[in-house]
């Protein structure tokens, strides 16, 4: 039987590297077959975590709590989500992609919380949104595509590097008639765009942004009053962009004007088109990937930062899909009769 040790700071951290009732340490335990317990003071005054079992379960399980140290060091939080996703990451052999995953502040919101990366896929994201004029980011819901796009226009708008924000989204209906919505059309458009509103106001505050969308500093508009427009010196975000057709898709992105950048967000599992039309983000990641200037951050499941169930659900969902297209297409194929070829 192997053992590993690990010596913390302190019996504070410690504490946040077990949970309440020793919650993660069940659950590295339950995950790895190992045996973790606390061994008191070690010889430079921290506390010692010792970790028993088969020797890779063992380096696996030591590996999840050496970076559960590390976050419970600089302060953040240790939560169950955070738990899962470094042993998801450590058993997909990604645990040298963690080391600085969530080191740097990235913003802080009107109510003073700070802002950091809480994945791999994250991190990489916020940094081709900084790189490139053009990003599309396509991934599963949960995993901050467009909460991080927000926040990156907001930090550009403080920082003087665009002199406005316009944030779109197209106004399809999801199981809803928008015609049967009370009020005038504003009304009836505002609540496909009150995920961007919540979102905005997270960061800057209610009174703060509503003053400054008075002042058309920030525009919150449907994509159909795009149409025409040259937008410069922009931070310009598209979401639930699986929702537009190839060709609002492409009227879109040829608004882009100088010293502006463009965001486009959307999952592709979750379409709310007629059947049988194309989505013009599926279009664009086929057409633009390779593109100088233009990158294509594509999410997984592992990035889902809501609650643990969602990933989940996702991957139930996904699991279902595929077993339905291997059922449809074992059906075309038992359906097929030979015909042999006919010579002259």
């Amino acid at each position: 039987m192997a053992q590993k040790k690990i010596t913390t700071g302190n019996s504070e951290i410690t504490g946040k590297i077990f949970g309440s009732f020793d919650r993660n340490l069940s659950r590295i335990e339950n995950e790895f077959g190992v045996r973790i317990y606390n061994r008191g003071d070690g010889s430079d005054g921290g506390d010692v975590i010792a970790v028993e079992g088969g020797d890779e379960s063992v380096s696996k399980a030591t590996e999840v709590l050496k970076y559960l140290k590390r976050i419970a060091s600089i302060g953040d939080e240790v939560s169950d989500q955070s738990v899962d996703y470094i042993i998801g990451m450590i058993n997909d052999g990604r645990g040298s992609e963690l080391s600085s995953y969530d080191d740097d502040c990235l913003f802080v919101t009107a109510k003073g919380k700070p802002i950091k990366a809480k994945t791999v896929g994250q991190k990489k994201y916020i940094e081709s949104i900084r790189k490139n004029t053009i990003v599309l980011g396509v991934g599963p819901a949960g995993t901050g595509k467009t909460y991080l796009a927000v926040m990156a226009a907001v930090k550009a708008l403080r920082a003087h590097e665009v002199s406005r924000i316009i944030l779109t989204r197209p106004a399809v209906e999801a199981g809803e008639r928008l015609g049967f919505l009370p009020g005038d059309l504003q009304s009836k458009i505002d609540p496909y765009l009150r995920p961007l509103y919540d979102a905005l106001y997270d960061m800057m505050g209610p009174e703060n942004c509503m003053r400054l969308i008075e002042k058309m500093t920030i525009e919150i508009a449907p994509l159909a009053y795009m149409r025409g427009r040259t937008l410069e010196d922009s931070f310009i975000i598209l979401d639930e962009a699986q929702n537009t057709t190839p060709e609002q898709m492409k009227m879109f992105l040829t608004r882009l004007g100088g010293g502006s950048k463009i965001v486009v967000t959307g999952d592709l599992t979750q379409t709310d088109l007629p059947f049988g039309q194309k989505s013009g983000l599926a279009s664009a990641v086929r057409i633009l990937n390779g593109v100088e200037d233009i990158a294509v951050h594509e999410f997984s499941d592992r990035d889902v930062v809501r609650h643990r169930l969602v990933q989940r659900i996702i991957a139930a969902y996904d699991k279902f899909d595929r077993e339905k297209n291997i059922k449809r297409a074992e059906r075309q194929n038992n359906g097929r009769t030979y015909r042999p070829s006919v010579r002259n």
